[in-house]
């Protein structure tokens, strides 16, 4: 990750010709661009959303599950939103990163407002704007 954001620091060095030393934060910034965590996430629950619309290769879509489907929840208050089901893991080095796992994860931290938009587009600029504020606080 760390090597991954210093490709991202340079980047963003290189379109404002700043020396090494400059800090990049403020840098990211003004270009608007998530860091590498924020990127992920990002990109991980907008494959959730693709995939619980039905955009996503069914591949991907038959390994998410609502808690509402699963009939063992069925009578919770958690029915009530649009949460997924984590499934369980028995390593966290492989089974925490598995797409199923990350993306059920990602989908749950978002709140309500977020989760409950129709469309892609919207999705994900309310997304971006949320990951943006976390990031960046101002």
């Amino acid at each position: 990750m760390q090597r991954l954001q210093s490709v991202l620091n340079t980047a963003a060095r290189l379109v404002f010709s700043v020396r090494r030393s400059e800090h990049t934060t403020p840098l990211l910034c003004e270009l608007h661009w998530l860091k590498v965590q924020e990127r992920i996430l990002y990109w991980l629950c907008v494959l959730a959303f693709r995939c619980l619309h039905g955009l996503a290769p069914s591949y991907l879509s038959e390994t998410l599950h609502l808690s509402t489907e699963v009939d063992a929840r069925r009578r919770l208050r958690s029915t009530s939103t649009s949460k997924l089901v984590i499934p369980s893991t028995r390593r966290s080095t492989l089974g925490d990163r598995a797409f199923p796992v990350a993306a059920a994860r990602a989908w749950n931290s978002l709140p309500p407002s977020v989760r409950s938009t129709s469309s892609l587009a919207s999705f994900c600029l309310h997304l971006k704007t949320r990951l943006f504020a976390a990031s960046f606080p101002r």
